[in-house]
């Protein structure tokens, strides 16, 4: 066969049976192959590359399978760039299949060469470029076997279009193994002795729970690792969903708008147990002033996160939802009520001081907090919550209620602005008995508002909701605190949303007043297609609590100071 038509059963023998992409001349004949299996293998087209991939980011996001993302040479494989950058900060598991030109025209800039390979090099778990037919099938078996295995991240492959032209011999044979690379480290027992230890001497233990809880599937076993110890547990926002957000012991958001008590306490903590995160700095802070104070236990698959922020005395390399259990099974079932009722101090002063006022303010304008509000009432913390990123972003964060895992996508480590709408896309198309709902702000919606277009071509039941502020928020917020107001370029003249989402023939409705806005949402929420919900609120209300740049995570603030 054609190598063409090899990556189309390549991609099939791997289980897959939807991608998104953009066509072009590099990568024509692949999709003149695709043509012959539509029945098996779906194709979104997105209206832009990175469409294309945050799409597939969404999908993989939600389902925990690979997402796959087709592009063409030169511009479309650059296209790519930001949504790999983001997949691999993120660990998200995607396999990029990118046309390259012929190859006896690479390095002779050709129309439109360019050298992904290289230019992708600093943002893939892997990549490799493919000149041979005949390497097409061990390509893609070993871009699947490492963008899934291990610390997931994404991985590209770029096909000369020589390559796709080629015949040969096709046999295709999974790659279960590679060498020099090892997927998951080998657990050492002694080092779980020693964290179980010491998690069993601690008077004031607090976990601290990341993406890498879902990634390695082990929801069950951390519930049962912290509720054995009666263990305080707060979460990254890559981590949130992995723990219901009710559940007793789960008290809340770290960083640097997150909430009062885990980022307070923190710095008062005598064990710090860090499980599947990598200490970035919008959850420590400044590091000179990060848990001094405590011995810090951290479980983690990736040995280049052990001490690479903050120094781990008790390190736990291996996978989670093995280290866990291997734990579980030598802690005491000790009780740490005393500790956990200052959490809850903590959170009842957050609570009259911020979050009241902002769920339910009795004051115009509209806010963000009471709009994700009304979605809880009407969602029931069972719909995927996908943001954008600013404002919202941490609104959604921090007030979403998630019943179950992989109930929250957002852009995380890389924080990319147009992520929302096509990441939604890909969740729904990924897990269409879920409702998602994608939350946006008008800055974030009109990087990527031309995905529209996949809601109206491919019929995606999803729910767009804009919190439209007619600013970008969250620079606004930091203007506002630290550039004495001087609002640089942060102003949004906004076209009419209205206009613009009815000619994608979406549903759409718009709320400027309070008396309006709970029916809105319940609209939303219970129709039965694509429904566009913008939602004006307050162009100056600032998102808080709130760690100021620099500052220590006990300094925490509850709101604005004179």
């Amino acid at each position: 066969m054609t190598g063409a038509e090899a990556v189309i059963q390549s991609l099939l023998a791997e289980g897959v049976d939807l991608m998104f992409g953009y066509p072009g001349g590099a990568i024509m004949p692949v999709y003149d192959a695709l043509y012959d299996y539509e029945d098996k293998l779906r194709h979104i087209l997105t209206r832009h590359e990175q469409g294309a991939i945050h799409a597939a980011q969404g999908f993989a996001r939600a389902t925990g399978k690979v997402g796959v993302c087709l592009a063409t040479s030169g511009p479309g494989a650059t296209n790519l760039i930001t949504g790999i950058a983001d997949a691999q900060i993120d660990s998200t598991s995607l396999v990029c299949i990118t046309g390259q030109v012929h190859s006896h025209l690479l390095g002779t800039d050709a129309f439109q060469e360019t050298d992904v390979v290289g230019i992708s090099m600093p943002v893939t778990k892997w990549n490799f470029q493919v000149t041979k037919a005949e390497e097409i099938p061990f390509a893609i078996a070993k871009a699947f076997y490492i963008a899934k295995s291990g610390r997931p991240g994404p991985v590209l492959v770029d096909i000369t279009k020589d390559a796709q032209f080629e015949t040969f011999e096709f046999d295709y044979q999974p790659v279960t193994n590679v060498r020099s690379y090892i997927a998951k480290p080998k657990v050492d027992y002694e080092q779980v002795a020693a964290a179980a230890n010491i998690i069993n001497s601690a008077k004031r233990p607090f976990v601290l729970f990341g993406q890498g809880v879902i990634l390695s599937e082990a929801e069950k076993e951390f519930k049962q690792f912290i509720e054995k110890a009666h263990l305080p547990s707060g979460w990254t926002i890559m981590g949130a969903a992995a723990l219901p957000t009710d559940h007793p012991l789960n008290v809340g958001m770290l960083g640097m708008h997150g909430n009062y008590a885990p980022n307070k306490l923190t710095n008062e903590c005598d064990v710090l147990i860090a499980v599947g995160m990598r200490f970035d700095d919008r959850v420590t802070g400044n590091l000179a002033y990060y848990a001094k104070q405590a011995k810090v236990v951290h479980l983690e698959i990736d040995p280049a996160e052990i001490g690479k922020n903050v120094h781990a005395d008790y390190p736990v390399l291996g996978d989670a939802k093995e280290t866990l259990t291997l734990l579980i099974e030598l802690l005491h079932n000790n009780d740490h009520s005393t500790w956990l009722e200052e959490f809850k101090s903590l959170e009842k002063e957050e609570l009259e001081k911020v979050i009241q006022s902002e769920i339910h303010p009795d004051t115009d304008p509209l806010t963000m907090g009471e709009v994700l509000n009304q979605v809880n009432q009407f969602g029931g913390g069972d719909a995927i919550i996908v943001t954008d990123v600013g404002q919202h972003q941490m609104m959604a964060c921090r007030y979403a209620k998630l019943n179950q895992t992989k109930s929250l996508i957002t852009s995380g480590g890389l924080g990319t602005m147009g992520f929302c709408l096509p990441a939604a896309i890909g969740a729904k198309l990924g897990v269409p008995n879920r409702e998602v709902v994608a939350v946006i702000g008008d800055g974030g919606f009109q990087m990527t508002i031309q995905e529209l277009g996949v809601i109206f071509q491919s019929d995606v039941k999803v729910k767009i909701l804009v919190l439209n502020n007619e600013f970008l928020g969250m620079v606004r917020q930091w203007q506002e605190l630290f550039f004495e107001k001087r609002y640089a370029s942060t102003t949004m003249v906004n076209p009419d949303f209205q206009t613009i989402v009815k000619g994608y023939g979406i549903k759409t409705a718009l709320v400027t007043d309070r008396v309006d806005l709970s029916k809105a949402v319940e609209k939303m929420m219970t129709f039965d297609g694509s429904y566009f919900l913008e939602v004006r609120v307050g162009k100056e209300n600032n998102v808080f609590p709130m760690v100021p740049t620099g500052a220590s995570v006990s300094d925490i603030i509850l709101e604005k100071q004179n």
